[in-house]
Formats: structure tokens, C-alpha cells, sequence
């Protein structure tokens, strides 16, 4: 069984660095510091890092650790949320002496000694949990929480399609394990700064919507700048956006002038949308993707694509 290969190799190895994708989430980040924790309350002896870019808004997770200067050549590296290599951020593969995915994508690439992949699963906190359930990984209910908050924020609270039964046995296993309060944890999550209200209503103002029903949005610097918000923001906001009368397709594209690109979020009500994404420098799910072109005219071109497969899809 993979859950009992995985906790052979966690208990067999004294370093441990776990990584996600690059711009984590609430799930990349639960996933991969909810295990730091499962695993250091099972062996408190080890070193184990939980790495990559901070992300200030979701501090509440708990603090990125910096990649420690050791033999990676003798370490465990465990890549959660994470369906190709492009995408991992802060570490390579090729540089551990052991790796294994944790991953709810669809599959693209096998890069890994050990590959748990479940595209049935709701989010990669979701199959920690299953991994804690199978093995003798002790939880407690800080590491309780932050799965939790990842599950939670990539069903948007149980509301997707891949919410199914065996997701609510999880969380109610996880809920009775750790007897979490898990009403507390919401605020967290939902409360949005007064500016992100603000720019949305920008958003709701200058959001275009085309014949085929793509709505977008081109975000630059200058109006970032305006309303003082970064290039995460109208990603923070899409789901607001993504169950509109004759909208089958979102995606809000933001200049990220610091990282040389444009960070774009999309949504979809029905067209498949990650094959699209992966043209240009993403990926994701079929129905909630991320894509980083290089510049404003690589954008024009995935909205273009995106507007086709519109034109192709009857929303009942």
C-alpha cells in the first residue's frame, strides 16, 4: 500500500524537506506544513523543513523554514501539491537521495520515487489526512487545523464537484481524532482586507465580458499601484466572480512586474480550461487553473483560446 511506503521512507530518513508549487495557497501550504507538523509529533527527533516562498496573507498557516545547508544527497524530499517540476518551488529533485509527490492534479509528469496522485481527491490536504488515517503519523489538532483550512479553501467549503463521500469521512475522522474546533478556524480564511473590497468593485466596473461568455480582466502595475493591492489580489477574488448568469469562463490576468510575468487565475463553469493553462506556463485543474504568460500579448492569446472553447460549451 503507498501510505505504508511513504511512512517507511519518513521514518527511515533523519532530514525531511517538504516543498509545494510556487504562489501556494491555503492547500499547498496546509499540506506542506500540516505534514512538517504530523511528522515531527511522531518523531520528534528528526529535522524536518517545510520550505519555499512565504505568502503573507496566509501567515495563519504557520512560517515558511529556509532550505537548510546540509547533504540534500541524504535527505527526504516530499513535494505536496505539485504535478510537474516547473511548478515545485524551492527545491529539485534531482538533488535528494529519495523523493515522493503528494498530489491531487491530473497527472503530467512522474518525477518522484514514490507518486501518491489522486485527481479524485479534493486537495493534497485531503490525502495527508488519508495518510495520517493509514499510518502510525500522530495527529494533534495544530496539524489538524491547517489540513483542515486546506481541504476546506479547495472545495470553496465543500461546494466543488470533487467534494465526494469520502471526503467528508476524512474530515469527520480528522474532526473526532483531534476533537478540532474547526467553526473557529473560518475567520482566518474569509475576512478580507477593506482595499480587496475596494478593487473589486474596480474589478465589477471594468470586467470585460465577451459574445461566447468570457469574462477577463487586464490588470497592470499602475493600477495596482492605485489601489495599493499586489498581483495576488483579483486572484484572491475570482471566486466572487465565477457563478455569474452567462459567464462560462473567468480569468483575471494581473502584472507581476517583480517576477517578469502575468499572473492570471481562471475559472470555469463547465469548459475545460487546464489544457489551455498549461500553453502558457500553468496548469491546474479542468475547472480552476493558473497560467504566468510572459507579457500582455501572451495574454491576449490565451484569452483568445479560452474565448473559443466558450463558444463551444452550452451551459444547461
Amino acid at each position: 500500500m503507498v501510505f505504508k511506503k511513504i511512512y517507511k521512507q519518513i521514518k527511515k530518513y533523519d532530514t525531511i524537506i517538504i516543498t509545494r508549487h510556487i504562489g501556494a495557497d491555503p492547500d499547498a501550504l496546509g499540506s506542506s506544513i500540516g505534514l512538517k507538523e504530523l511528522i515531527l509529533n511522531t518523531f520528534p527527533d528528526k529535522k524536518v523543513y517545510a520550505i519555499g516562498a512565504p505568502a503573507a496573507r496566509f501567515r495563519y498557516l504557520g512560517l515558511v523554514d529556509k532550505i537548510p545547508d546540509t547533504d540534500l544527497k541524504k535527505a527526504l524530499l516530499i513535494v505536496t501539491d505539485t504535478p510537474d517540476i516547473k511548478r515545485i518551488d524551492g527545491a529539485n529533485p534531482n538533488d535528494f537521495g529519495y523523493v515522493i509527490k503528494i498530489d491531487h492534479h491530473p497527472f503530467i509528469e512522474k518525477f518522484a520515487d514514490i507518486e501518491l496522485v489522486d485527481d479524485k481527491a479534493s486537495s493534497a490536504s485531503q490525502l495527508i489526512i488519508e495518510l495520517a488515517k493509514n499510518t502510525k503519523l500522530k495527529l494533534n489538532k495544530e496539524c489538524a487545523s491547517k489540513l483542515y483550512l486546506g481541504l476546506v479553501s479547495d472545495t470553496n467549503r465543500f461546494l466543488y464537484d470533487y467534494t465526494t463521500t469520502k471526503t467528508f469521512d476524512l474530515v469527520s475522522w480528522l474532526i473526532k481524532q483531534t476533537n478540532l474546533n474547526f467553526t473557529t478556524l473560518y475567520s482566518n480564511l474569509y475576512v478580507r482586507p477593506l482595499k480587496e473590497i475596494i478593487f473589486s468593485g474596480y474589478i465589477s466596473l471594468n470586467m470585460k465580458i465577451t459574445n461566447n461568455g468570457l469574462a477577463y480582466i487586464k490588470i497592470t502595475d499602475e493600477i495596482l499601484k492605485e489601489y495599493d493591492v499586489d498581483s495576488s489580489t483579483a486572484g484572491n477574488l475570482i471566486e466572487n466572480f465565477n457563478n455569474i448568469d452567462k459567464i462560462k469562463v473567468v480569468a483575471f490576468c494581473s502584472e507581476d512586474k517583480g517576477n517578469g510575468y502575468i499572473k492570471c487565475s481562471i475559472r470555469s463553469r463547465g469548459p475545460i480550461i487546464n489544457d489551455i493553462a498549461s500553453h502558457f506556463n500553468g496548469g491546474g485543474h479542468i475547472y480552476a487553473s493558473g497560467a504566468r504568460p510572459s507579457n500582455f500579448e501572451q495574454v491576449d492569446k490565451m484569452l483568445q483560446e479560452l474565448d473559443e472553447i466558450c463558444a463551444n460549451f452550452e451551459i444547461n
